[in-house]
């Protein structure tokens, strides 16, 4: 792997107006379809396939690429501003996002998302580049045994992201679980939970559980107390590029927690299956564990969205190395990516390393560069959009419902979601109400089917001795290391306040 290769291709993409063109133009398809609530990368890919169709190879892949890779960006902005996820990798941001809004800090939180989001591409593709020559051995070290137990590992952190209310953090972690097991099972393929609605037979959709819990709720509560979403009047608060600046500083003050979810966030996309919604839910949990003061997440923490962005945008880079040198795709979205790679010409494969070295830089670049120019684009958009949260709820609420609303349609086409919206929209309001931590619920929901599925598949090949192979050895310790930690911060928070009194 020579410097020349490195600096050729970097040198041939930005020489190149019509790729240039290509990828600018895949950035900004890819900012609106990331800022619009059920759209996502998956839907931008599936809808400009057929535009690509008959380009030539290294344009088409180049503008493919670059619209995915930034959705993760543009979806913090709805998440941040209304509490509405523009996809369900955006989730886990609306925790400390929407919070800093209210307080009249969308700016901040806004700077500090894209910059996180910035930094965690570009790591994202600095891990693929690094990774090249030794990412056989690595990719295939990991079996289903280890999945399940990855995903124990993330399900234990609804005990730090839920503060002092454990208890009732793991019983709405159960509950998300419980419904991740609604649709038909993975072994059988007899129904389960879902009788005769055909629309749950694929699972509980999960940008439709999100909304219910996190969204409706905040417009409820909203309309309840009156006013606008930030407490404090426009006056008060300063929404512009200096606000961003200072969003931007923050992340550059926490670089090492940047630097550490990143790198999770890049291993977890290595690893075809998990996604970035375990992605980002399990770097919020470990920031939250990693952390000196716990308990001002979910109050408005800027870590709180710091750490989700670095893991989503870092992914991107990560699904990118077994979809290009097995045909693996890592995620989802680069499943669309990989069949659209082959229309295109592009035969994913050992071969890759060998004889296309040259085509993976230049995507590795394209990351890089279509990042940037993201960041660069919603630094002077999102100072406009942050003044929306000074609007009175009486204009922001039906506005926020309907981008809900068409967020549900969109994400899976049936309109029986919207019922399943309004139900769960009901035990979410609930859980705001009475002050239950919500985060739980969508940690349960994501990992519980990764949970299920990896331990089926373990169990079919190895019986109990899934329990005693190197790795899972390894994450077993780590899982119960997490659990006592969690208790023992309980005690000595518990001895705190019993000091105080």
């Amino acid at each position: 792997m020579s410097i020349e290769l490195m600096l050729g291709t970097l040198a041939q993409l930005l020489t190149s107006p019509y790729a240039m063109w290509m990828m600018l133009l895949g950035t900004a398809i890819g900012i609106f379809f990331g800022a619009v609530p059920g759209l996502g990368g998956r839907l931008a890919i599936a809808v400009t396939i057929p535009f690509v169709f008959g380009k030539e190879m290294i344009p088409g892949a180049v503008f493919l690429l670059s619209m995915h890779a930034v959705t993760g960006t543009a979806g913090q902005i709805s998440s941040i501003m209304f509490g509405v996820p523009g996809t369900g990798d955006d989730a886990a941001t609306i925790v400390d996002g929407y919070p800093m809004a209210q307080k009249g800090e969308a700016g901040m939180a806004l700077g500090a998302s894209l910059m996180a989001s910035g930094i965690g591409g570009i790591l994202g593709a600095v891990v693929l580049a690094v990774l090249i020559p030794v990412i056989e051995p690595i990719v295939l070290k990991f079996s289903p045994a280890e999945f399940f137990f990855l995903a124990l590992l993330g399900i234990t952190f609804v005990a730090f992201v839920s503060g002092a209310a454990i208890f009732k953090g793991i019983v709405v972690g159960l509950y998300g679980m419980m419904l991740a097991f609604v649709g038909m099972d993975p072994q059988t393929g007899i129904a389960r939970y879902s009788d005769d609605f055909l629309f749950l037979w694929d699972g509980m959709d999960l940008i439709t559980a999100v909304l219910a819990l996190f969204a409706v709720p905040e417009m409820i509560h909203l309309g309840v107390k009156g006013g606008a979403i930030s407490s404090i009047s426009r006056d008060m608060a300063d929404t512009g590029v200096r606000a961003q600046l200072k969003g931007m500083a923050e992340t550059f003050r926490h670089m090492w927690l940047v630097f550490r979810t990143s790198m999770i966030g890049a291993f977890i996309g290595i690893l075809p299956g998990l996604g970035g919604s375990a992605a980002a839910w399990i770097c919020y949990g470990h920031a939250v564990q990693s952390c000196k003061n716990p308990e001002n997440f979910g109050k408005g923490d800027v870590r709180g969205v710091i750490a989700p962005e670095s893991a989503t945008n870092s992914k991107e880079g990560g699904s990118l190395l077994p979809t290009l040198f097995f045909g693996v795709p890592g995620s989802s979205g680069m499943a669309i990516l990989l069949g659209a790679f082959l229309i295109l010409g592009i035969q994913p494969g050992p071969l890759m390393i060998t004889q296309h070295l040259d085509l993976v830089w230049i995507l590795i670049w394209a990351l890089v560069v279509s990042n940037i120019a993201a960041v660069v684009i919603l630094l002077f958009i999102t100072r406009w959009v942050a003044l929306l949260t000074f609007l009175r709820g009486g204009i922001m609420i039906p506005f926020v419902l309907v981008v809900v609303v068409f967020g549900v349609l969109l994400a899976k086409g049936q309109w029986e979601n919207l019922i399943l919206l309004g139900v769960l929209s009901v035990i979410g309001y609930g859980l705001l109400k009475y002050d239950w931590p919500r985060p739980p619920f969508a940690i349960g929901i994501v990992l519980g089917t990764i949970a299920e599925e990896s331990l089926h598949k373990a169990w079919a090949l190895w019986r109990w001795d899934f329990f005693v192979r190197p790795l899972s050895i390894v994450l077993i310790f780590m899982i119960v290391a997490t659990i006592a930690y969690a208790i023992y911060r309980g005690y000595k928070d518990s001895q705190k306040e019993a000091g105080h009194v």
